[in-house]
C-alpha cells in the first residue's frame, strides 16, 4: 500500500510563487517502481493532469498551460515529491493532488493512478 500527504497550498496574490509538497510512506513504495503526478481540479471543472515524472529516467511531463511556470522534481531521501510553482496566475486556482501510479513511465490518464493524497487548495487572487 502506499499513502501520500500534500501540503503547501494557500492563498497567494496573481505573480506569487507555491511550492507544493508530497510526503509518500507505505511499505509497498519504492523510487523504481512508481510514478508520481500533480492532479488538480478547478471549481466546475473537470480533472487535469498538472505535471508528473517518470520513475526510470525520472523524466517529466507538464501540461501547456503550466509550462515554463511549475517544476517537478523528487528527493529520494526524502521521499517526498515537490511541485515548484511561480507566476501563478488565477486559472491555476484549484485542489492540488499527488499521485503515485505503478509503472515506469508518466501517464496523463487519471486512471493510471491508483493511490491519491487527500488534495491541498491553491488560491491564486487576482
Amino acid at each position: 500500500d502506499v499513502q501520500l500527504q500534500a501540503s503547501g497550498g494557500g492563498l497567494v496574490q496573481a505573480g506569487g510563487s507555491l511550492r507544493l509538497s508530497c510526503l509518500i510512506s507505505g511499505s509497498g513504495f519504492s523510487w523504481d517502481d512508481y510514478v508520481i503526478g500533480w492532479f488538480r481540479q478547478a471549481p466546475g471543472k473537470e480533472r487535469e493532469v498538472s505535471s508528473c515524472i517518470s520513475s526510470s529516467d525520472r523524466s517529466t511531463y507538464y501540461t501547456d498551460s503550466v509550462k515554463g511556470r511549475f517544476t517537478i522534481s523528487r528527493d529520494d531521501a526524502k521521499n517526498t515529491v515537490y511541485l515548484q510553482m511561480i507566476n501563478l496566475k488565477p486559472e491555476d486556482t484549484a485542489v492540488y493532488y499527488c499521485v503515485a501510479g505503478y509503472g515506469t513511465f508518466y501517464s496523463v490518464i487519471a486512471r493510471d493512478y491508483e493511490y491519491w493524497g487527500q488534495g491541498t487548495l491553491v488560491t491564486v487572487s487576482s
